[in-house]
């Protein structure tokens, strides 16, 4: 039997960030690891700020390869050049998104802990699914947790690349190694000094 492949990093940005400091940390990170996929996660609703902090972030990713997408803001994404975009409305707005950005779009969907809305989202067309948070946090559900068992159930069952995200820790990278496609890494690393040693410590 064929080695399992390894899960790829895709890194959540901070939801608030100064744009120089970020993107010297950003790059350290890339320069250290083998990321697929960044995510730029502003809680701002400001379309100006948004667009400088993307179109800031979106040559260094370019340049190593890495694909750059959006929380939400889909109409953005063809306006700075961005890559796709990340859903929190579950399939709300997939199909819109769809539909404006086009089959080579990147259009990602999370879906908190449902295997309804994950089926939903993959029907829809979405690229790929997150469930999370994998560790109780408010801010990423309802106070449940994405647990091992739907992992599990969805690699053996449903071919749309599947994101762990929301609480990573080294038991839960462990337990999921075989069964997630991607670890979307964000608040884990970036409260360090050195996110790119964090980072290198939580996948170790």
């Amino acid at each position: 039997m064929a080695e399992t492949e390894q899960p790829q990093l895709y890194l959540v940005t901070p939801d608030r960030f100064e744009l120089s400091t970020f993107k010297t940390q950003l790059e350290a990170v890339l320069a250290a690891h083998d990321v697929a996929c960044v995510r730029l996660a502003l809680a701002s609703t400001d379309a100006a700020e948004i667009g400088r902090a993307a179109d800031g972030l979106r040559d260094m990713c370019h340049a190593r390869d890495v694909a750059l997408v959006i929380t939400d803001h889909w109409r953005l994404v063809r306006h700075h050049g961005l890559d796709g975009v990340h859903l929190t409305d579950g399939t709300r707005s997939l199909r819109d998104a769809r539909a404006d950005l086009g089959s080579d779009a990147i259009v990602g969907c999370y879906c908190e802990n449902s295997r309804h809305a994950g089926m939903n989202a993959g029907e829809a067309g979405a690229d790929y699914v997150a469930f999370g948070p994998m560790t109780p946090d408010p801010l990423l559900g309802k106070g449940e947790v994405a647990d091992a068992e739907l992992f599990q159930w969805w690699s053996q069952m449903i071919e749309v690349p599947v994101v762990a995200e929301g609480g990573l820790t080294r038991e839960t990278i462990v337990s999921l190694r075989d069964h997630t496609d991607f670890w979307a890494v964000g608040r884990e690393i970036w409260a360090s000094d050195d996110p790119a040693t964090a980072l290198a410590d939580l996948i170790a």
